[in-house]
């Protein structure tokens, strides 16, 4: 049998990277076995339903390289992939089971049910229910005769259709991740299936719908763990097959206490959605991965360790790698500590990876966006080999913007003229003009030539590299730490270079 998977969120709100790495980890499995990876927006509850959550979940599954082969923007032979659209085949389900007698109408009103709580409080049960023990005294198709049940029906009255869970059975499955798993039908009650409105619950239709669409292995979070032995008493009750489950441990914060939650991201400063996204009902803004500048293939590799291990200690991985190692009996089943620090050394690793001309394109269109600067492909390509190594985004290579200029970077350059003034030794003077003399007499030298050019000025005069290097540093690019400066006096131009240097000397002995 082909593995066929589906991610199936309900668009109520952004992208939690929570539920980025599910549809990752279905993803992999598909795609190393050769199946299908199936999107589904689970939209039932019409209240909960927030404009623009759907085209949010596309568009960022699209940006992770996610794209399934099945979805409501995609097509496929088993659509559609709404379940709005499919509204009208689950009450065929929910009314098979009552003729099965695996499920039963309930008419009781809201007060009924408060009253019937409240006995069950007052006797005191911890956690009333409606289930097996309490339906017996509840107005239902059970207690009812079957006239009384007609007349109600055919006079519209409203009634949900609930599961009738057995009373006395050991519900046991084995999840892939967790192994066996029991519990008894005592501690299940009976969920509505078929809701008054005419939709079903999301049990009703969750199950219906991996059955039409040929679903071999459910994946999802753990938080659907305590509906799973539910789920096997609904594929008992229908006389289906039901798929393989695997629950997926939780994404904790930082501390490893808890769930990780939009606040934590909030308060200690990282994103926990893929994209931004701006609340409709509030106008409150959430920032994405995305838009702080992290590469998709980083954040997709940092969220794949969350909880799964590849084996060895290897953590780079591309997409396709990654699919080639996955296997569900390697995800673990304790809760996955993030660690938002780790998730920029990801970034950084994949920034530096890069081939040049591909970072020099993107730092380019920063320069352009950002700072209104043009630059070739050429310079921005080799300004990119030189910056990348201390980046961690594209943006950070952006204080290297005195390799795109020209003239002295010192003028309100408050940090260079505090370090000058630390630094400044008039006996440097001489062997900076000599090496100035030096550099304006090659014709594109390389960088070992200008060092080399640097090193026997030095020793001419008698002087040490860090009499000297910190003055060229400051006088050429303004700062202290950054690239090599035989490099970057390689890319600036000996001309320009000298300029600098000159213009620095003068700038010193202004006020010497």
């Amino acid at each position: 049998m082909s593995v066929r998977v589906r991610f199936a969120p309900s668009p109520t709100g952004p992208l939690h990277m929570g539920g980025v790495r599910t549809a990752l980890y279905n993803y992999l499995l598909a795609r190393k076995h050769g199946g299908q990876f199936l999107l589904r927006i689970e939209d039932t509850d019409q209240q909960r339903f927030v404009p623009g959550a759907e085209e949010y979940i596309r568009e960022a599954l699209d940006w992770c390289g996610l794209t399934p082969d099945e979805s409501p923007w995609a097509g496929g032979p088993d659509g559609p992939y709404r379940q709005s659209e499919r509204k009208a085949m689950y009450r065929q389900y929910a009314e098979q089971l009552i003729a099965a007698d695996k499920a039963y109408y309930a008419f009781d009103t809201p007060e009924e049910l408060e009253a019937m709580r409240a006995r069950l409080l007052a006797a005191g049960v911890a956690a009333p229910a409606y289930n097996a023990v309490t339906r017996e005294h509840m107005k239902n198709s059970l207690t009812l005769s079957t006239d009384e049940v007609k007349a109600r029906l055919a006079g519209g009255e409203p009634y949900v259709v609930r599961l009738k869970v057995p009373r006395h059975q050991e519900v046991r499955f084995e999840d892939l991740i967790r192994g066996w798993v029991v519990v008894h039908s005592a501690h299940i009650d009976d969920k509505v299936l078929f809701k008054s409105d005419g939709m079903p619950t999301y049990h009703l239709a969750n199950i219906v719908d991996d059955r039409l669409m040929r679903i071999t292995h459910v994946v999802r979070g753990e938080e659907w763990l305590p509906s799973a032995p539910l789920h096997v008493l609904l594929y008992e009750a229908f006389g289906w097959e039901r798929p393989a489950f695997a629950h997926l441990p939780l994404i904790l914060k930082p501390d490893g206490n808890g769930k990780l939650s939009k606040r934590d991201g909030d308060r200690l400063g990282f994103p926990v959605f893929p994209l931004d996204w701006t609340d409709p009902a509030t106008g409150e803004r959430s920032s994405g991965y995305r838009e702080r500048g992290y590469s998709p293939e980083a954040f997709v590799n940092m969220l794949a360790l969350l909880g799964w291990n590849p084996g060895g200690d290897r953590e780079l991985m591309s997409l396709a790698e990654m699919t080639e190692l996955f296997a569900l009996d390697r995800v673990h089943k304790g809760g996955a500590r993030f660690d938002p620090e780790k998730t920029r050394w990801f970034n950084q690793q994949y920034l530096r990876r890069e081939p040049d001309a591909v970072l020099g394109e993107q730092l380019r269109a920063r320069l352009k966006t950002v700072k209104g600067i043009d630059s070739t492909p050429e310079r921005a390509a080799r300004a990119a080999a030189l910056l990348k190594d201390r980046a961690t985004f594209v943006d950070d290579m952006l204080e290297g913007l005195y390799l795109f200029t020209t003239g002295s970077p010192l003028p309100g350059n408050a940090e260079a003229e505090a370090e000058l003034r630390k630094r400044w030794r008039p006996e440097a003077a001489p062997a900076l003009e000599a090496y100035t003399a030096r550099l304006e007499g090659m014709d594109r030298p390389a960088a070992a030539e200008l060092e080399t050019a640097f090193n026997e000025v030095l020793a001419a005069h008698g002087l040490k590299v860090g009499q000297v290097m910190p003055l060229y540093r400051l006088f050429v690019a303004g700062r202290m730490q950054g690239p090599g400066m035989f490099d970057v006096s390689a890319l600036l131009g000996t001309q320009e270079v000298a300029a600098r240097l000159r213009a620095g000397m003068e700038h010193c002995r202004a006020w010497a």
